[in-house]
């Protein structure tokens, strides 16, 4: 009887011992923990041992009939142009994956700071998290030159992170526009592919044509700030009227010498009703 007894309780005692928690050492220094928990705690790497060179050859078109190649799908309409009184900036917000719009409120235009603007087109997440890194950066070099920094130098940060990742697969195209101090307005266009102009015009997504289209002929450099806001509202109305990757709200900014300010946020369809009774009325 006692030797069954015994046998018993040292079953028991194995069963209960495959969910004791404190059965493994990992390191003295972290405590007596489970498997569980020492898996967990493992940092979980990608599968490919070779991240660039996995990336090379999915982002790659090696075969003209078979293309393996990765491709992303993404449309958005985005505009900033240089005037007599600062610089306009202009945004639709609709996220779409090919034909599926995925949303319809995106914030496209990207706060870096007090007194700098950027906007997102291609990857909605690289541009998100790249530009709010840049924000990031730009407030290291305030604190330790005593200065904010100037509209080149930060498009010029943001275009040294993303040539670092050229071929990697990152999907950029990006206005970053400033008011700077002795300077005026600059604007600057940078892309994942390693681009980075200064311009006057810029139109980025693939309803751009469409919103130079009407950039084009209307524009001129002495303009108040409403008719310049009006003419960046007009432009990207029409692109998100023609393009079906665009759409949503048309979001207008003004850069400033004391900073930016958001101006107005439209429903495209509440613009478009106004302006079909307008062409009515004419």
């Amino acid at each position: 009887m006692a030797l069954s007894l015994s046998r018993a309780f040292g079953a028991m005692g194995s069963e209960a011992s495959k969910f004791d928690r404190r059965k493994t050492v990992a390191d003295p220094e972290l405590g007596l923990m489970s498997q569980e928990d020492i898996s967990m705690a493992n940092f979980m790497l990608p599968g490919p041992n070779q991240p660039d060179e996995f990336l090379a050859g999915a982002f790659a078109n090696k075969d003209n009939v078979h293309d393996p190649a990765l491709k992303f799908l993404h449309g958005t309409t985005t505009l900033g142009f240089v005037f007599s009184k600062g610089i306009i900036i202009t945004v639709d917000s609709r996220a779409s994956m090919g034909n599926y719009v995925g949303s319809q409120t995106v914030k496209k235009c990207i706060e870096i700071t007090p007194y700098l603007l950027g906007t997102m087109a291609g990857g909605a997440a690289d541009c998100m998290y790249w530009e709010r890194h840049l924000g990031r950066l730009c407030r290291l070099y305030e604190l330790r030159n005593k200065e904010r920094i100037t509209t080149a130098a930060a498009s010029k940060l943001l275009h040294n992170i993303m040539y670092s990742y050229k071929g990697y697969g990152l999907s950029m195209g990006t206005m970053i526009a400033g008011w700077d101090q002795d300077i005026g307005p600059n604007l600057y266009y940078c892309d994942s592919e390693g681009t980075r102009v200064k311009g006057q015009k810029f139109s980025v997504g693939s309803g751009s044509p469409y919103a130079y289209g009407v950039l084009d002929e209307g524009y001129k450099f002495d303009m108040e700030v409403e008719e310049a806001c009006e003419l960046g509202r007009r432009s990207i109305y029409h692109a998100t009227f023609r393009d079906a990757m665009s759409g949503g709200y048309v979001s207008v900014y003004h850069v400033h010498a004391d900073g930016w300010t958001k101006v107005s946020m439209d429903d495209c369809q509440i613009l478009h009703e106004q302006y079909e009774a307008a062409k009515g009325n004419k």
